[in-house]
C-alpha cells in the first residue's frame, strides 16, 4: 500500500475520500460527481468520529451546480447541515481544481449562503498555494443572525454563565457567530464557556464562539468553539467574523492576520465591505471508507 494511502477494512460499500485541513480544522472530502450519496447526515457522523471512523471537523461534497462551477456541501461532525465554512472552502477549492472538476483557477462556488468567488494561486506544478475566498459582506442585524434581543443589532451586549457577565458582539459571517475580546486568552475555558454559549437561549438557531485576543490592530489570536463540531483548531467564518466585529469597534484594520490554534490567514475588508479570506490548504491523505451501507450511498 502506498505511503499516505488510508483503508479502512469494515463491512460495507467502499467509498473514496480524500482528507485535508486548513488552519488545523480537518475535513473529509468526497466526490459528488461519483457517488450518489442520500444520507449526508449519517455519513458525516460516521466519518468524522475519531474513533471508529476517519476522523474529521465536517465533510464536504463536491455537487454539480446549475447556478456557479460547482456546488459545495458541507456537514459539521455532528450530522447537521453548515450554510458555509470558510476554512472547508478553502479546502474544497484545492481539491475540485486538483482533481479537475474545476479547470480554471478563479471561478464560483455555490453554497447554502449564496455563490462565492475563489481565487487560486498555484505552482509550478500547477499545484494550489493559496486560496482566496471573497466571503461576501456581514450581517448585523439580530432577525437574521438570529439573536433574541429586542434590537437591531448585537453589539456589547451582554449574557451571563454561571453567574459571570461576558460582553459579547454578534454577527452573521455565512453562519451565526458569538465573538468575545479577551485579555489572557490562555486562561479561557474554551470547552465549558463554548458549549454553553452555543446553545444560550439567546441564539434560536445556536452560534458558534469565537474568543479573541487582540494583538495590535493588524494580528489577533483565536480560540474556537464551533456550532455542531465542538473545540476546533481553526473556524474560517470565525476569523472573519471577529476581524468584522474589530473593525466596526475600531479595534483592528482592515485587514488583519489570524491565528487560530492550528494555523494562520489573513482576513482583508474590502471597500464595500466585503470580507476576503486567504490561506493554505493541505492534503493529508486519500483513502477508501468501507463502513458505508447502501442506504448511505450508491
Amino acid at each position: 500500500m502506498p505511503i499516505g494511502r488510508s483503508l479502512l477494512y469494515l463491512k460495507g460499500l467502499p467509498v473514496k475520500f480524500t482528507k485535508m485541513e486548513a488552519a488545523g480544522n480537518d475535513f473529509i472530502i468526497f466526490n459528488g460527481f461519483e457517488y450518489n450519496i442520500k444520507d449526508c447526515k449519517n455519513l458525516a457522523i460516521k466519518v468524522c468520529h475519531r474513533h471508529f471512523g476517519i476522523g474529521a471537523d465536517g465533510i464536504l461534497i463536491c455537487k454539480e451546480s446549475q447556478k456557479a462551477d460547482i456546488k459545495m456541501l458541507y456537514f459539521n461532525s455532528d450530522g447537521s447541515q453548515g450554510e458555509m465554512c470558510g476554512n472547508g472552502i478553502r479546502c474544497f477549492s484545492k481539491y475540485a481544481y486538483e482533481e479537475g472538476l474545476v479547470d480554471k483557477a478563479t471561478f464560483t462556488v455555490e453554497t447554502l449562503d449564496g455563490i462565492k468567488t475563489v481565487f487560486l494561486e498555484t505552482d509550478s506544478y500547477n499545484k494550489v498555494k493559496a486560496v482566496r475566498v471573497n466571503m461576501g459582506k456581514p450581517v448585523f442585524h439580530t432577525k437574521y443572525i438570529p439573536v433574541s434581543l429586542n434590537k437591531e443589532k448585537a453589539i456589547e451586549e451582554r449574557l451571563e454563565i454561571d453567574g459571570r457577565e461576558i460582553v459579547f458582539s454578534a454577527v452573521l459571517m455565512g453562519v451565526p457567530h458569538t465573538v468575545i475580546f479577551v485579555e489572557d486568552i490562555g486562561n479561557v475555558d474554551v470547552n465549558r464557556l463554548g458549549a454553553k454559549i452555543e446553545k444560550h437561549r439567546l441564539f434560536p438557531k445556536k452560534t458558534n464562539v469565537n474568543f479573541v485576543k487582540i494583538n495590535n490592530r493588524r494580528e489577533i489570536n483565536i480560540y474556537t468553539w464551533e456550532r455542531g463540531a465542538g473545540r476546533t483548531l481553526g473556524c474560517g467564518t470565525g476569523s472573519c467574523a471577529s476581524v468584522v466585529i474589530g473593525n466596526l469597534l475600531d479595534r483592528l484594520d482592515r485587514k488583519v492576520h489570524v491565528r487560530t490554534e492550528g494555523g494562520e490567514l489573513e482576513v482583508i475588508i474590502g471597500e464595500e465591505y466585503e470580507v476576503f479570506m486567504e490561506g493554505g490548504a493541505n492534503r493529508i491523505c486519500d483513502g477508501v471508507f468501507y463502513k458505508v451501507g447502501k442506504q448511505i450511498v450508491d
